[in-house]
């Protein structure tokens, strides 16, 4: 089953794919009076097979979906919109039941009978059961709140960004949950002391930023005299679109504010007290290595990860390889743009010019997002030349809210609506502008919008003939490999003219190289927080305050920072190997629906794919 942790990780990442269905296992066509009896029946067995497979994929997913009002919210389904996610214990348990349950279910289909495309989904099916499964002892290693995610801010967000309001039921609903938060704040307690009755707390550094966080959502009217809080005003602003006369207006903007005030308020204040009591439990060890079996746990994440069997060492050593080639590279850029000095006198060089930043300023905040759209429209006007399927959905790009910018990456991206009403949008974190050099800004934008996230992620919702399963999976290798390996694609195709901004895109991969390094760091070699924050001052361009950004998310989220440069080594290895055995049969754009055309995929499996497809154009060439 996609218990909660899965399907909470693919809320963010909700969808992927594209629809290329592998060609007819015969490469002879023959008609139904050349073929022989046993084979017609052979033929029907194998369509009645897959036909019941798929039906079940689809079964699972969607009871799965179901159980997770959340995970609807994303996928803009209403049926439950007036609730929120069951956490508790008790459901984690019932989760595992019917996960094993879903397994029999999967294990009792005939793999033999199953076309090549549901054969496939019938293995990933199955991993990823077994993987959730064995995954259970280890449902207690994360912190449930942190600084880049968790139920106190992720709430929030939930009802701003993807709870719409379109009639007065959405409004009514909206209601029911700012009453339902104090039932979801007592889960979230019990599963923070759940953890730190088993010595699974959250370094000292955290707990300020969930409680900024917590803050913030109950500051403002009508909690106080200030503005509008940011629930109220999203609230308010959403229920002035509707056609509705006075009395139910005024019926709603009452019901919601007394919510806010007797719901919404004591349920933060309570969880600011609960996360105090933990905070005063904390210490300032900061890698995984600390908890009960550390190493065990951190071995694991890494394999989920990487969907590969790399070791920490291995890692680190390919981490430390990257970062020495990526730094000879931006030698030759220093080079053309006549800086005389070290690499590390160019980095400070960078950091520091006052050229490639914008001021923090309405006006210097706008001029950064009107580029930003800019660079995406440009792009959007060149994708004929890398993809052959392109997404249908638009994309937007969009400042993150005040309410979390100072606790929120720098990037990212938020997927569309099925039904397409909601675009994609790529989340640009204005609220630190040295720390958004314009140096960067079209690799950050290739990354998170167009080819990057975008294109994997729409095209996967729009797709048919590949279960629902397989387009809102998350293997983060995969996802991010693919978002790495979209800023170095535009290079390919002549731009990144300015050498600045291809020393942007170095200092992008550098940046994700040197993430391999420091996680396995952390979180394997015992390195520290401080250790960790000076070994990127010192090896990239970036600001001191990514640096901090950086560390604090590698010790909150182990492993999970690891996948981007192993994914994209992966891709690019896999794209140099059908260029070479191609040579001019190789089509870029057939290579591309071939890495999206799956969903998304371990690498080991993604592999083969790319395998068929060259034996497959080999054979037609």
């Amino acid at each position: 089953m996609f218990t909660y942790k899965r399907l909470a990780v693919a809320m963010s990442l909700a969808l992927m794919t594209s629809a290329c269905s592998e060609a007819p296992e015969s490469a002879t066509t023959v008609t139904d009076t050349q073929t022989p009896a046993p084979q017609v029946a052979a033929t029907e067995a194998q369509q009645s097979e897959s036909e019941k497979a798929n039906q079940l994929f689809e079964d699972i997913f969607m009871e799965n979906v179901m159980r997770s009002p959340m995970f609807q919210a994303y996928l803009g389904i209403k049926e439950d919109q007036d609730k929120w996610d069951d956490m508790s214990e008790q459901r984690q348990a019932e989760n595992l039941e019917l996960t094993k349950q879903h397994l029999a279910q999967v294990m009792a289909i005939d793999e033999s009978k199953l076309d090549a495309q549901t054969k496939t989904s019938w293995l990933m099916m199955k991993q990823q059961l077994e993987e959730d499964i064995a995954d259970y002892q280890w449902r207690h290693y994360s912190y449930p709140v942190n600084q880049m995610f968790g139920l106190h801010s992720s709430v929030a967000s939930l009802l701003i960004n993807q709870h719409t309001v379109k009639e007065v039921a959405d409004a009514e609903a909206y209601i029911a949950r700012l009453n339902g938060l104090p039932q979801v704040m007592e889960q979230l307690a019990e599963n923070l002391k759940i953890r730190a009755e088993k010595g699974i707390i959250a370094p000292q550094f955290v707990y300020p930023y969930v409680i900024a966080d917590s803050k913030n959502i109950i500051t403002g009217a009508p909690f106080d005299d200030g503005e509008p809080s940011t629930l109220w005003a999203d609230f308010t602003k959403k229920i002035d679109t509707l056609d509705i006369d006075e009395a139910q207006y005024n019926a709603l903007r009452d019901a919601a504010q007394t919510a806010l005030v007797e719901a919404v308020q004591p349920a933060y204040e309570q969880l600011i007290k609960d996360v105090e009591g933990i905070a005063a439990q904390a210490d300032t060890n900061d890698g995984a290595w600390k908890f009960p079996d550390g190493e065990a746990f951190y071995n694991n994440a890494l394999q989920r990860t990487t969907t590969t069997d790399l070791t920490a060492t291995e890692i680190h050593e390919i981490g430390l390889s990257e970062v020495a080639r990526i730094h000879d590279e931006m030698r030759e850029i220093m080079a053309k743009v006549g800086f005389e000095g070290t690499l590390q006198e160019f980095f400070v060089h960078m950091r520091n010019n006052d050229d490639f930043i914008y001021p923090a300023t309405d006006e210097g905040r706008q001029r950064y997002m009107d580029e930003a759209t800019a660079l995406i429209d440009n792009m959007r006007g060149r994708l004929d030349e890398l993809f052959i399927t392109q997404p249908k959905a638009d994309m937007i790009v969009k400042r993150v809210e005040a309410f979390r910018e100072k606790s929120a990456g720098k990037a990212f991206y938020s997927a569309p609506s099925l039904d397409g009403t909601r675009p994609g949008i790529y989340y640009a974190n204005l609220y630190d502008m040295p720390s958004m050099p314009t140096y960067q800004m079209e690799a950050l934008a290739y990354h998170e919008g167009i080819p990057g996230h975008h294109m994997q992620i729409a095209i996967s919702q729009e797709l048919e003939g590949i279960p629902s399963f397989r387009k809102f999976g998350r293997y983060t290798a995969y996802t991010e490999g693919w978002g790495l390996y979209s800023e170095l694609v535009p290079k390919e195709i002549g731009l990144y003219e300015d050498p600045y901004s291809d020393f942007g895109r170095l200092a992008m991969e550098l940046w994700r190289a040197c993430r391999l390094v420091v996680d396995t760091g952390i979180h394997a070699m015992k390195w520290t927080r401080e250790e960790g924050i000076d070994y990127y001052v010192s090896n990239t361009p970036n600001a001191k305050a990514d640096a901090v950004k950086m560390v604090e998310r590698h010790i909150v989220m182990p492993s999970q920072a690891t996948a981007y440069k192993i994914g994209m080594i992966k891709i690019v290895e896999l794209r140099e190997k059908a260029k070479a055995e191609l040579g001019e049969a190789f089509d870029i754009r057939e290579f591309h629906d071939v890495v999206l055309a799956n969903g998304p995929l371990p690498l080991n499996v993604l592999e083969q794919f790319v395998d068929a497809y060259i034996e497959k154009t080999k054979a037609a060439s």
